[in-house]
């Protein structure tokens, strides 16, 4: 992932891998206007706490250096932190931008493009450190458990919990990856899977309802997963099919790591009950590849993400400290 950036700026412009077309092939979107980037982070073509907060940032920019739309900057401001409800990075990251308005679109490139190069140096400091509190706390090498994508598609470069794979990875100290493939729209199988095997790390997609037996098997020594949101409290927002992970990495005693940036961890929301839960549109569920698997009518409860007490979480690494 070094040599293709998941988001970037380039010629006035914001330039993204587009996710949904992963594993197969590699599309880049060229998005001129906040419609447009709004549209991309909705459908999921853009996805992963990080990277939307790097997103956020860029789209408060991209209508900044846009001719005559001064004015409508804090409106195009509010239709981003709209996006997407849950992760809290996509705010972060428009606020960030936002906060310069005043000193014209040259300040507000200036303090996303900051944004998009403090997520690149976080994610690897995130990726050492959790690399250095698990070989601390278990010794390797390790078998690691993850769900969702959590890597440098998530994020810009790096990634968070496949940060510290990846630097697992590059030690000698990684011996597999399982990775759920996080149903409904198949993140761990399309994405998790495309970057472990881009990065040599040997690995196996496992489904979600037997991810819990492989941490009850004995076939990992700790769970590593990113978050969409932490609250004061220490309770972690992530991709729903977490929190089973958790209760079972607790039962099991095997350590259940979050890794995620401080802009991740959100102190203006006291718990995990504050936080707005996404539910997505139920065709993700009854249909596959646009091909009904449901009768007509069938309804579909389709939560993006869950939230996973703090008492169930071992620790959770930042670029910046262990807690």
């Amino acid at each position: 992932m070094s040599s293709v950036r998941t988001v970037d700026w380039a010629d006035h412009r914001i330039v993204a891998i587009d996710q949904t077309r992963l594993p197969h092939e590699v599309v880049l979107l060229d998005i001129e206007t906040v419609d447009d980037l709004i549209a991309a982070i909705r459908s999921l073509a853009i996805r992963g706490a990080p990277a939307l907060g790097v997103a956020g940032a860029l789209g408060v920019a991209l209508a900044a250096v846009s001719p005559g739309s001064a004015d409508d900057v804090p409106a195009a401001a509010a239709r981003l932190r709209a996006a997407r409800p849950t992760a809290v990075n996509l705010a972060w990251g428009v606020d960030q931008a936002l906060a310069h308005l005043a000193g014209g679109p040259d300040a507000v490139l200036s303090a996303a493009i900051r944004v998009r190069d403090e997520d690149i140096a976080s994610c690897r400091a995130i990726g050492e450190r959790g690399a250095d509190w698990l070989l601390e706390r278990v010794g390797g090498p390790l078998a690691i458990q993850t769900h969702c994508n959590a890597g440098a598609l998530a994020c810009v470069e790096w990634g968070t919990a496949l940060g510290v794979v990846r630097s697992l990875h590059e030690r000698g100290a990684l011996a597999h990856v399982y990775a759920d493939e996080t149903r409904p729209l198949l993140q761990g199988a399309r994405l998790t899977a495309w970057e472990l095997a881009r990065m040599g790390a040997a690995h196996t997609v496992v489904a979600d309802a037997a991810g819990p037996s492989v941490i009850a098997n004995g076939l990992v020594q700790a769970v590593v997963v990113g978050a969409d949101r932490i609250a004061a409290n220490g309770d972690v927002v992530n991709k729903v099919g977490t929190y089973p992970l958790a209760l079972a990495a607790h039962r099991a005693g095997v350590p259940f790591v979050v890794a995620a940036p401080e802009s991740t961890v959100d102190m203006a929301t006291p718990t995990g009950a504050d936080v707005p839960i996404e539910v997505r549109a139920a065709e993700e569920v009854t249909a596959f590849a646009g091909v009904a698997v449901a009768p007509p009518g069938t309804a579909a409860l389709n939560y993006a993400f869950d939230v996973t007490p703090r008492d169930l979480v071992t620790a959770i690494v930042t670029e910046a400290r262990v807690f």
